[in-house]
């Protein structure tokens, strides 16, 4: 599948390496122009209506987000493309929006392309876009959404419907206050580091916690955590000091 493309870049540099890797690696991407800003950027997209757009995060005057919110529909899929493993990052990955750093390596911008060009064939292409400016017009933390991976596709649930996630070998499972329970193909470790801005504490190597949800403290040497679906999760003692502070 044949996909046009345009690329939002400030550096002039970076612009000419990626338009190169594309021409070079990535046979069905056609680059149909190149812009160096949000202004230009914006002009770019709604003269050529691409079917990617390859999106640097930051740059003068503006970043990306910036220039989403200014478009009345965003009907294209976006690779972002940043130096920075910075708050962005987090709000990519609660979305699983398509995202690769600099300096970019070949292989992750080719697998990139590669799942774009999938979802496009399937038609579940930008899907994952929507999520993400949900989520950054949507001040309340509790109320964002995220995107929970699985073999066969993905589940989009908000934030304030996890009650606990637990660690099962390289997959996850997560329990809902709907009574669902989901096996997601992530490391627990990858949703602590996502979700711990979200009152989500581990309580344990094995255990992820939202605070909103526990309604008992169990003492003992490190003590239990009884959640508002009945669940008893365990307390290691090397968290149990930090799980009472944030009580307190």
């Amino acid at each position: 599948m044949e996909l046009k493309a345009i690329i939002v870049e400030d550096e002039e540099a970076s612009r000419i390496t990626l338009n190169n890797y594309l021409t070079k690696y990535c046979e069905n991407v056609t680059v149909l122009d190149m812009a160096d800003s949000v202004q230009t950027g914006l002009i770019a997209i709604q003269k050529h209506n691409p079917d990617v757009v390859f999106l640097d995060i930051e740059m003068p005057y503006g970043n990306a987000f910036d220039l989403l919110e200014s478009l009345d529909k965003v009907d294209f899929e976006i690779i972002f493309v940043t130096a920075y493993r910075d708050y962005a990052i987090k709000a990519l990955n609660l979305s699983a929006a398509y995202y690769i750093l600099k300096p970019i390596d070949i292989d992750e911008l080719v697998v990139a392309v590669a799942k774009i060009t999938a979802n496009k064939k399937a038609g579940e292409d930008i899907f994952h876009t929507k999520i993400l400016m949900d989520n950054i017009k949507n001040s309340n933390i509790q109320h964002k959404k995220i995107v929970l991976p699985q073999m066969d596709g993905f589940e989009v649930v908000n934030v304030n419907q996890i009650i606990r996630a637990e660690a099962n070998d390289n997959y996850t499972n997560f329990y809902l206050t709907n009574g669902k329970k989901y096996l997601v193909s992530k490391t627990l470790k990858h949703f602590d580091e996502l979700l711990s801005e979200f009152d989500f504490i581990r309580v344990h190597k094995s255990h992820l916690v939202n605070l909103q949800f526990i309604t008992k403290y169990i003492k003992g040497k490190g003590g239990q955590v009884k959640m508002s679906d009945e669940s008893i999760v365990d307390v290691s003692p090397i968290r149990k000091k930090e799980l009472i502070e944030r009580f307190r």
